[in-house]
């Protein structure tokens, strides 16, 4: 698509987005047009990295689905979450659900280390990617996710 037109699409996914006292409704706009959409409003290195690692994540995992939630985060999903791109003044996180059960051999995890079940990797104006390992890291979530069996435990009937 010629940068003209997405410009214009950018503008009309823009502009869909319409604030409440609740968070962001949609108007319509699909979640892939609000992110494009937050990418271009944020108009710095913010955006510019967000727009890197979303690159990665759609690479890594082809059959991804992005989602729009909790007042205007984005979600990359497969069979439950993968990872949400939150930014911030300083920072763009990107959290990973359930990152503490993924292994993590080249260290991207740098945020959200206390708990028992999410990661993070805080991106900072200036810092390099590790591709392969973000990659590698995406790859690993959707395989935690659709290795999980369906239905979860059973509570045997006390009859």
């Amino acid at each position: 698509m010629p940068s003209e037109e997405r410009a214009i699409d950018m503008k009309k996914a823009t502009a869909t987005v319409k604030k409440t006292d609740t968070g962001v409704e949609n108007g319509g706009a699909s979640p892939s047009q609000l992110i494009d959409a937050r990418i271009e409003e944020l108009k710095d290195w913010r955006g510019e990295m967000l727009a890197r690692v979303r690159e990665f994540i759609k690479q890594a995992e082809p059959e991804v689905v992005e989602e729009w939630k909790w007042r205007g985060v984005p979600v990359w999903e497969r069979a439950g979450i993968i990872c949400t791109g939150e930014t911030y003044k300083s920072v763009v996180k990107l959290t990973f659900a359930k990152g503490a059960s993924l292994e993590d051999p080249k260290g991207l995890f740098n945020s959200s280390l206390e708990g028992n079940t999410r990661r993070a990797i805080d991106f900072h104006e200036g810092d390099e990617i590790d591709e392969e390992a973000l990659k590698a890291l995406v790859s690993a979530a959707a395989a935690l996710n659709t290795s999980v069996k369906p239905g979860g435990s059973r509570k045997k009937s006390s009859r």
